[in-house]
């Protein structure tokens, strides 16, 4: 009777495991979960003892190409609405895309000769 009213209760995982730590040991389990920026410790204990390890992943290099397109983006953009409207294309319109281009590869080649 009680297992069927467990059942019931629309949790997806109804088994429950629970384990004593020190305070040490605690603080040492909050302090990793602090690194990999989570708060919920029962996804990070099931996620550990499932697999093992947790890979922490920084997008900062993609953000940094991501901000960089969107420059190219604003100023194709703007020169696509200055031609239609004028049919005037100024060179320095095409250099600063161009520079926001070379930074692009910079950014995607740094972040490649990082990660071999």
């Amino acid at each position: 009777m009680d297992n069927e009213q467990e059942n019931t209760d629309g949790l997806k995982r109804q088994i429950q495991i629970k384990f004593r730590v020190t305070e040490a040991e605690r603080d040492m389990i909050y302090e990793k979960m602090r690194l990999l920026n989570t708060n919920n410790i029962a996804a990070y204990m099931r996620k550990i003892a499932i697999d093992g390890y947790i890979l922490a992943t920084d997008y900062s290099d993609l953000k940094a190409v991501a901000a960089e397109m969107q420059k190219i983006v604003v100023s194709f953009r703007r020169i696509a609405k200055q031609v239609i409207g004028t049919t005037k294309i100024y060179e320095q319109d095409f250099d600063n895309m161009e520079r926001g281009i070379e930074d692009i590869w910079r950014l995607l080649r740094s972040s490649l000769s990082r990660a071999r």
